[in-house]
């Protein structure tokens, strides 16, 4: 099971597991988001569980929750920069929308 994969790696935004064949990078925002298909992703051509969550128009966007890295093909520092990426952007959005009062 996915949750008792130890963690290779933490951020705000993002966890790293170790599994059997893959390293598996999880989206913490989208935890709890129900998995309705697991297919490529198109932008990290890998492999990715995706959930569907729906704009204010009621529209449906597939959106990936977890992505497995081939460790035939990917190393842990190769996994962190994509991960890393992800974190910047969650970052720099908070920061956009949630801006700090000081």
């Amino acid at each position: 099971m996915l949750l008792d994969l130890p963690v290779l790696e933490k951020g705000t935004f993002y966890f790293i597991k170790d599994g059997e064949s893959d390293i598996i990078m999880e989206d913490k925002t989208k935890r709890g988001l129900e998995i309705k298909e697991t297919s490529i992703d198109e932008k990290l051509n890998v492999k990715a569980d995706k959930g569907m969550i729906h704009d204010m128009d009621g529209i449906g966007h597939w959106v990936p929750i977890r992505w497995y890295f081939s460790k035939n093909e990917y190393n842990l520092p190769q996994v962190v920069i994509h991960a890393e990426a992800m974190e910047k952007k969650y970052t720099e959005l908070r920061e956009l929308t949630c801006p700090d009062d000081d």
